[in-house]
């Protein structure tokens, strides 16, 4: 049975400086972000790509599970950013917009962002994206970035029934399988793009560019931030990634972690 996705060709046709110019595939892993911390451990240089066919222990946000059927688009790459480890969190704002930017480019569809690390098309959620940073002191040794795209399966036959709601694919929303090998070039050729212009202009470039993909902004939201339920107007996302609501007695409030949902538009 051939791969899903042929590595071969992606990096023949890919015009990139130096993300995805080692690119290291399986059919199947426990998941790619550890593969690609074990290959940054053994020296792999900035850019190196690993993408697995399947994952069995795919995670998400929160060490919550990530179904990962095959079909999908799952893969993890290496950055070594010259930021404080508190800055790492940005890059998630980077990743989340090259993978919507790549969506409307390439099919013409109307992706959005949603705080703090989701694209959704239709507003449901296609892709997640997993930050893992390794630092030493107060230096980061490297940044693992998670990209899970849902690609080539239908939802309601691969993943359980309590994401059928809230969870769509470029299947579904096609009606039909697309070939993922010009998918996946167009995003790593994206992701170093915005990352070249993250180092250059800064996390502030990013963020106004990530905000006209957040059509959240302006509305009335629920945040579940812990244990805490929080509700309001989602007024903006600041310059250091946390999201920004107005509670209904007219006070700001700053989240830094949660999950957002949308309740009405204003």
């Amino acid at each position: 049975m051939p791969p899903a996705i042929k590595v071969d060709k992606v990096q023949e046709e890919l015009k990139t400086h130096f993300i995805g110019k080692y690119i290291f595939f399986t059919r199947e892993i426990g998941s790619t972000n550890d593969w690609a911390k074990e290959l940054a451990e053994m020296g792999a240089p900035e850019g190196t790509v690993a993408i697995a066919e399947t994952q069995t222990a795919g995670r998400g946000r929160l060490s919550r599970k990530w179904h990962s059927p095959k079909g999908g688009l799952w893969f993890s790459m290496i950055l070594k950013p010259d930021l404080k480890p508190s800055e790492t969190v940005k890059l998630v704002f980077w990743a989340s917009l090259a993978v919507a930017e790549t969506l409307r480019g390439l099919y013409g569809l109307k992706a959005e962002v949603k705080w703090p690390n989701d694209v959704l098309v239709d507003g449901r959620k296609v892709c997640g994206i997993l930050l893992e940073t390794k630092t030493v002191g107060e230096k980061v040794d490297y940044v693992v970035v998670g990209v899970g795209i849902n690609a080539n399966f239908k939802v309601e036959k691969e993943l359980p029934p309590e994401l059928w709601e809230t969870a769509t694919s470029l299947e579904n929303t096609f009606g039909k399988q697309i070939a993922l090998e010009p998918l996946l070039k167009a995003l790593l050729e994206k992701l170093e793009n915005l990352y070249q212009t993250f180092l250059k202009e800064g996390f502030t470039s990013i963020l106004a560019k990530w905000k006209t993909f957040a059509s959240f902004l302006g509305c009335e939201v629920e945040v579940y931030s812990g244990n805490e339920k929080l509700e309001g107007l989602a007024s903006d996302v600041d310059g250091e990634g946390a999201l920004v609501l107005r509670l209904k007695g007219g006070s700001l409030r700053r989240v830094f972690v949660g999950d957002l949902s949308l309740k009405m538009r204003r």
